[in-house]
C-alpha cells in the first residue's frame, strides 16, 4: 500500500495493490491495524455505506456538524469526481477544496481510495453511466445533524467537470448553504 498526500493536510489517497490472474482479481479493501499506522490514527469505523448514483448525479457537499465523520471512500463500479473541503475553523488550509478522479478496479494494478477526515465537508459527481460509491464512516449518521455546503460556492470555487445539463441535486442538496452563512450561523463542525 501507498499513501499519498494532497494539499489539504490530512485528506489522503490510498493506493491499494490488486493482484490479478487469469480467474479475475483479489484485493483486501480494508485491515484496521494497517490503516491506523499509514493514517496515523486509530481508526474505529461503525457504519458502512454505499450509493448508487447515475451519470450527472452531484451529491454533497455533507458534512455532520456535532457528530463529525472521517470517511475512506472506494468507487466499485464506475467514475466519480470527488471533492472534499476543509471546514477545520483553525486549519491553514480553511475553505480549500481538493478533487479527484476516482474509479472502479478494473485492469489496474492498484485501487486509489479516498480518506476524508473529520471537519471536511465531502460530495462527488458521477462521470460513468451510474457509480456505485462505499465508504466507512467513523461516526453514526445523524440526519438532524447533516449540513449542506453549496455545491457551487463561488467563494469556494470547486472546478466541476463539465456537465452539459448541470447536476442532478437532490432536493436537500439544492438548500446547501454558503461558506460566509455557514460561518456567520455557527454551522462550521
Amino acid at each position: 500500500m501507498k499513501i499519498q498526500g494532497t494539499p489539504l493536510p490530512g485528506l489522503m489517497l490510498i493506493e491499494v495493490p490488486v493482484f490479478h490472474d487469469e480467474r479475475g482479481f483479489f484485493l483486501e479493501t480494508f485491515q484496521a491495524s494497517r490503516y491506523a499506522a499509514l493514517l496515523g490514527t486509530d481508526l474505529q469505523f461503525v457504519q458502512d455505506n454505499c450509493s448508487r448514483s447515475r451519470q450527472g448525479v452531484l451529491r454533497g457537499m455533507h458534512y455532520q456538524r456535532e457528530y463529525p465523520q472521517g470517511k475512506l471512500l472506494r468507487v466499485i463500479h464506475g467514475k466519480v469526481f470527488d471533492v472534499a473541503v476543509d471546514l477545520r475553523r483553525d486549519s491553514p488550509t480553511f475553505g480549500h477544496w481538493h478533487g479527484t478522479t476516482l474509479s472502479a478496479c478494473q485492469h489496474n494494478a492498484t485501487e486509489t481510495q479516498l480518506w476524508v477526515p473529520a471537519g471536511f465537508a465531502h460530495g462527488f459527481l458521477v462521470l460513468s453511466e451510474d457509480a456505485v460509491v462505499e465508504y466507512k464512516c467513523t461516526a453514526y449518521y445523524h440526519p438532524g445533524d447533516e449540513v449542506c455546503l453549496r455545491w457551487d460556492d463561488a467563494d469556494v470555487g470547486i472546478l466541476w467537470p463539465e456537465c452539459p445539463a448541470g447536476p442532478i441535486l437532490s432536493g436537500k442538496d439544492t438548500q446547501g448553504m454558503t461558506l460566509a452563512v455557514l460561518k456567520q450561523s455557527g454551522l462550521l463542525p
